[in-house]
């Protein structure tokens, strides 16, 4: 598939959704302030919306992975009209070793191929530098929400975000400007 579309990859918890951990409650989800708009005026300007979110709760035992498709439908519920190109998951813990999950780029290199996504004009939206890790891994320029999720600030070359906001709206408008 050709690479013709930009995309904005988002972080789901603490980025897209308020941060309940392990949450797989439809019930319980709620987007951050602004998502819906932030997400809405992203789509019109031309971005493929893709969510790349570690679900590490699968492999602890907490949650079966069938019951993210829940989590899906809610979300793709609250931000209607606004379609989430793709949904993508690690469903693997810290230790597996796996590709997919960040700072790995597995989500969204993944996605790329399955969606004609261009990296080099797409954007990682995140709360963590892990988010702003495997953004940058993947070719794509990053966000960084800085609204004290991130706990750990172990800094690297590819841990630097492009930009730093404190919102998804503010994201938001940075891509837009920037793009």
């Amino acid at each position: 598939m050709d690479k013709v579309r930009p995309a904005v990859f988002l972080d789901k918890d603490g980025t897209l959704v308020k941060d309940v951990p392990y949450n797989v409650d439809p019930d319980r989800i709620r987007l951050t302030p602004g998502a819906d708009e932030a997400l809405a005026e992203l789509h019109r300007a031309g971005f493929l919306l893709v969510v790349v979110s570690n679900q590490s709760g699968v492999a602890r035992g907490l949650f079966p992975e069938a019951a993210l498709a829940g989590v899906w439908k809610r979300l793709s519920d609250l931000l209607a009209p606004v379609p989430l190109a793709g949904w993508y998951h690690c469903p693997h813990g810290p230790a597996d070793g796996c590709d997919c999950r960040k700072p790995k780029p597995g989500m969204l290199t993944r996605a790329a191929a399955e969606l004609g996504i261009d990296l080099g004009r797409s954007w990682m939206v995140g709360d963590i530098l892990n988010d702003v890790e495997a953004g940058l891994r993947a070719g794509c320029r990053a966000v960084l929400i800085d609204n004290g999720n991130e706990t750990e600030w172990v800094r690297g070359p590819e841990r630097e975000p492009h930009f730093r906001v404190r919102t998804l709206p503010e994201a938001a408008r940075v891509i837009r400007t920037s793009a």
